[in-house]
């Protein structure tokens, strides 16, 4: 039985109509700000299966979700992933007004086609230097020509794409100007990122922090940044950049609050909902899917009275002492 409802409503009146899923928490990547280098992943035993990710996805659809996000870790490098783009895509026009996708590009070059071919319109790639070096050192390893070729497959097949970038203290922070510059030249837009604090890593994330009102504030020195009310269902906050016609996204997690219009919550890859990224508030939903193998209203149950439980905002430390806010990885998140 397939729920159906008008829609989710948060105890603070906030629709909830997006829901962000991790279909692996597994990367090909080792970024130094994400993750440790030595990164220790979950079982696969542990990890939802495809058919469960799926069903999960027309559950939401039927609670009234318009926008699916697939992420991971790395989507595009999980098995099966391709399948689960083409069974999600038959709600686009029955409920789902959108699936899109983020991904850190290494794989684009050789699915852009077939992304493109079940519905997804456009794509996030996650990208924080256009120097081979730097990339290679940032990401612990990666192959920046790899982005480049998926990212001209991505526009070849169509696909519109947002870069996303980490505005990093000691590794790009005088970069920026260029890597804007740069996409708004390819006809993408993008939007710049504050670290943010979630998962253990190695390092420090205070060595890396740079707020995005400094950012802001150089730009604007360099720039005319005028202010849109473009929105496109996440948390960023969008200008148009004069001196180079495209437009520049701010998402500010930690300077600058974006919760009062929170519309999302989150899908871990082995089953949790989570209901604010910086907040260990969710409910388990596997158990659920296992008990009620052909009834899907007891899982649509559970998540009507989960997000009565949402809370107003995240409670990231604005401090950034080094200690996560949430032990969780983003990449068990769905960013």
């Amino acid at each position: 039985m397939v729920a159906t409802m008008t829609g989710l409503i948060d105890p603070f009146g906030r629709r909830i109509d997006y829901v962000r899923i991790s279909v692996t928490d597994r990367c090909d990547l080792r970024c130094t700000y994400c993750m440790a280098e030595r990164q220790t992943f979950l079982p696969r035993a542990e990890m939802l299966s495809i058919a469960a990710l799926d069903r999960l996805c027309s559950i939401f659809v039927g609670l009234g979700t318009r926008r699916l996000r697939l992420s991971g870790g790395e989507p595009l490098i999980r098995k099966g992933f391709m399948d689960l783009v083409a069974g999600v895509s038959r709600h686009l026009g029955y409920g789902l007004d959108e699936l899109t996708l983020t991904t850190n590009g290494t794989r684009l070059a050789g699915m852009a086609d077939e992304l493109a071919r079940h519905g997804i319109r456009r794509i996030n790639v996650s990208l924080d230097t256009l120097d081979p070096d730097a990339y290679r050192r940032i990401t612990r390893g990666g192959n920046l020509a790899q982005v480049m070729a998926g990212l001209d497959a991505a526009q070849a097949a169509g696909l519109a794409v947002k870069i996303n970038t980490v505005a990093l203290k000691t590794d790009n922070a005088d970069a920026l100007p260029d890597i804007i510059a740069w996409a708004h030249g390819r006809d993408m837009q993008i939007s710049l990122i504050e670290t943010m604090p979630l998962g253990w890593i190695e390092a420090d994330r205070t060595d890396q922090f740079l707020p995005l009102s400094e950012v802001r504030s150089a730009l604007e020195a360099r720039w005319t940044l005028t202010p849109l009310a473009h929105r496109t269902g996440g948390p960023a906050r969008y200008v148009q950049v004069a001196g180079t016609g495209g437009t520049l996204g701010f998402i500010t997690p930690l300077t600058h609050g974006f919760c009062e219009t929170c519309n999302r919550v989150r899908l871990t890859c082995t089953g949790r909902l989570v209901l604010c990224l910086g907040q260990e508030d969710g409910i388990e939903l596997r158990d659920l899917l296992r008990a009620y193998p052909h009834d899907d209203e007891p899982i649509a149950a559970a998540i009507r009275v989960a997000v009565t439980a949402k809370p107003r905002a995240h409670d990231f430390n604005r401090a950034l002492t080094g200690a996560p806010a949430v032990a969780r990885p983003m990449s068990m998140t769905g960013g």
